[in-house]
């Protein structure tokens, strides 16, 4: 089948700064793709890179939304390169919308993790999302000195309420000794850590998987995971802790769906500050393969102003 193919280059400020072990990141860039039938039929699909973690510029891909056609086939969809993972995700993602069901679902009140900001400045934003109905929560570390963070810590589980849960997010950002200092924290607090985030570069997956058999605390892997192909290889490469995975970066949705099929991994789904757009297709993802009732990644609207979707309108 042909479908009319047209796509929009956008951009949203945060409301505050993410930051995090990468540095600091201001504005959300993304694509937003559109896809019509023969029938008329309309749908939407998002394209958000994050290069940080191994996806594509955003530069790289309005460079392939433009060498396309104005009529694309589902052939092209399928063929997406793999080094293209965030658009694989949104091509994928409009084709699926055009061929289901188009029956309004609300994700509204799956169970969300909530994105903390670095530092002291957590600690008021944790109670304000708790009144918003949070209850499990994520601390970005690695950015500032360690025992500064630790104190932070100390303090924030001191203050939280006794059914609250933590993940701390070190975004590749900690030494092997740091790791191994945190995760001796974390081991005191067993009912409160949920797990420790990515603590070492993506090239120390031996240390990672050394670390993860000495201490209790689990550790789940975020940018060693960031795409399909990667996810694959530190699965073959032993990995049986938690993998997070950002559906709109991962790449194929049909060939993620396969893998998780196959091969019942522990998996916690995350969001890469995409528009509502890519947020329900994540979304969809999300609640089709998880399997251990953990806390979604989600929780990350506050970062934004409200989102209109009358932009659709216009394009």
């Amino acid at each position: 089948m042909v479908y009319q193919f047209f796509f929009k280059y956008i951009q949203q400020k945060f409301v505050r700064p993410v930051i995090t072990n990468h540095g600091i990141w201001e504005t959300r860039e993304s694509i937003i793709i559109r896809l019509i039938d023969m029938n008329n039929n309309v749908a939407f699909g998002e394209v958000s890179p994050i290069p940080g973690f191994g996806s594509e510029t955003i530069e790289q891909a309005l460079d392939f939304c433009r060498q396309l056609p104005t009529e694309i086939t589902s052939d092209i969809i399928f063929n997406v390169p793999d080094n293209l993972p965030s658009c694989q995700f949104g091509f994928e993602s409009a084709l699926d919308n055009l061929q289901e069901d188009q029956e309004f679902k609300s994700y509204e009140n799956l169970n969300y993790s909530g994105l903390l900001p670095a530092g002291k400045d957590a600690i008021d934003q944790c109670f304000i999302l708790w009144e918003q109905g949070y209850k499990t929560f994520k601390w970005k570390i690695g950015v500032a000195e360690v025992n500064t963070e630790i104190e932070i810590l100390k303090l924030l589980i001191s203050q939280l309420p006794s059914s609250a849960k933590l993940r701390l997010d070190a975004n590749a950002g900690l030494s092997y000794n740091d790791s191994k200092l945190w995760l001796k924290i974390c081991d005191q607090f067993p009912k409160k850590i949920e797990f420790l985030e990515q603590p070492l570069s993506v090239d120390k997956f031996a240390e990672m998987l050394e670390l993860s058999n000495i201490y209790h605390t689990k550790i789940a892997l975020d940018e060693s995971v960031a795409t399909l192909q990667q996810l694959k290889e530190c699965y073959q490469r032993g990995w049986r802790g938690i993998f997070v995975i950002k559906p709109g970066i991962v790449g194929s949705p049909s060939k993620l769906k396969k893998f998780c099929q196959q091969y019942q991994i522990d998996m916690v789904f995350s969001s890469v500050f995409e528009t509502e757009v890519g947020r329900k297709a994540a979304l969809k993802l999300a609640v089709e393969l998880s399997n251990n009732n953990r806390a979604l990644g989600f929780g990350v609207s506050h970062y934004f102003k409200e989102q209109k979707s009358n932009w659709l309108e216009n394009l």
